[in-house]
């Protein structure tokens, strides 16, 4: 089937759930199609967050405050939840390879509307498709990797987290090491656009499987039409709420990383090298995807075990942001990495661990609709509490906000390390 076919949601040749590919185009190896189906989600996070060392520099071209970059960051949260609400499960019904495929071609477009923006808006518009991309991405690159590793859940569950992860604690380091050129807020991001471009030779032309629910006697617009908020299946239900409790929280702390706190940092510590205020803000997302790679699988886990590794994780990731506000205000250099790296650990712990209890739990076919309900909760993290901070930033000052956001993030972890880990050891039984 062709990717126009696939788009226009034509039935397929072949039975949705027969895991046989279309008869024509390039017939991918199974790492292949992980490959691709990982390394397009990777590639789009990479992009989303290329700007995190390059805020302080936008803020000085276009006049920008504290607010002003809560904002320009933000929208690319909305758009991503949004789209997410809207299109998460798109990939179910059009195909893996379709939806991945848009996704794409949104990512480059907002990746060249950001490149050249001029003005608050115009970053806004960029984040916004950028968002949008991500959003398509993340229900299909997931599924994907579920339905390329039938019985291995557990290391599907490890490459989308690393994909996610991986792409946005990368992201800041490319956007610096890009950044040392004639033109810092362009080049990396056209350089971007570049390699997603790349990525849709091999996403046209590969031999597409069917989509999992394909469009047989059903409208398109009802298929393609908003879904409610949730999972849609009671015994996943305590799984997917505890997974997105911690996720909001991880990505409120994630958000604090990238977006006021790199500018904070450099000033505090007096860096003036973009690479490596990149590399400090994605140090956190660096560690976690570390961790979400190595260790034991949690299907290799008692339950005891589960749930006192979560306990454990949250309390290291409140330890961590507590941390790190005190050392950004005593500009206590040393102090301030190991306690981001604290909090990176952390939240790979716990997170991986939840996340691969919801991928257990839920039914194969429901699988791009719980991670994108998933994500829409984990993203809000990035976006309401960041803009509140922005505005308590611009009200009070930086360090004053940054020690609030770090002291209301390590009790938010203290309080569900209780009821996260003990529930986990319970659905785990």
């Amino acid at each position: 089937m062709s990717l126009f076919a696939e788009l226009r949601m034509r039935p397929a040749a072949e039975p949705a759930m027969s895991g046989r590919v279309d008869a024509t185009g390039w017939d991918a190896s199974r790492t292949m199609r992980l490959a691709l189906s990982g390394g397009t989600l990777f590639v789009l996070l990479i992009g989303a967050n290329l700007a995190t060392p390059l805020y302080p520099a936008l803020a000085q071209r276009l006049g920008l405050g504290s607010l002003g970059i809560s904002v320009a960051f933000a929208s690319y949260v909305v758009s991503l939840v949004a789209a997410l609400l809207v299109a998460g499960h798109w990939s179910d019904h059009i195909g893996r390879r379709a939806a991945l495929t848009l996704a794409v071609v949104l990512g480059i477009a907002g990746l060249a509307v950001f490149a050249t923006a001029n003005s608050l808006l115009a970053l806004c518009v960029g984040r916004a498709l950028h968002g949008a991309a991500v959003a398509l991405a993340t229900g299909a690159s997931s599924a994907a990797l579920r339905e390329l590793l039938p019985h291995r859940v557990g290391w599907a569950s490890r490459f989308t987290l690393l994909s996610s992860s991986g792409g946005v604690a990368l992201g800041p380091i490319v956007g610096g090491a890009l950044a040392v050129g004639p033109a810092p807020t362009e080049v990396p991001f056209l350089a971007c656009g570049v390699a997603l471009a790349l990525l849709l030779v091999p996403l046209v032309f590969v031999m597409a499987r069917p989509a999992i629910r394909p469009a047989v006697g059903t409208a398109r617009s009802r298929l393609l039409a908003p879904r409610g908020f949730g999972v849609g299946q009671r015994s996943a239900r305590g799984p997917f709420w505890r997974a997105a409790a911690v996720g909001f929280l991880s990505y409120a702390v994630f958000g604090y990383f990238l977006s006021l706190a790199p500018g904070y940092f450099a000033a505090v510590l007096g860096i003036t090298s973009l690479p490596a205020v990149g590399a400090l803000a994605g140090l956190v997302l660096a560690a976690s995807a570390a961790v979400q790679l190595a260790g034991r699988g949690s299907a290799q886990r008692a339950p005891e075990a589960a749930g006192r590794t979560v306990r454990t994780g949250l309390a290291l990731l409140g330890a961590g942001i507590l941390g790190a506000g005190w050392a950004a205000s005593a500009a206590n250099a040393p102090v301030l990495v190991a306690a981001i790296a604290a909090a990176g650990v952390g939240q790979g712990m716990a997170f991986r661990e939840l996340f691969h209890g919801l991928a257990s739990a839920v039914a194969p076919e429901r699988h791009a609709q719980a991670v994108s309900g998933l994500y829409v909760v984990t993203y809000l993290g990035s976006a309401v509490p960041v803009i509140g901070m922005g505005v308590l930033a611009s009200a009070v000052g930086l360090p004053t906000a940054s020690a609030v956001f770090t002291t209301a993030c390590a009790v938010a972890a203290a309080i569900l390390a209780v009821f996260c880990g003990r529930g986990r050891g319970r659905a785990n039984r």
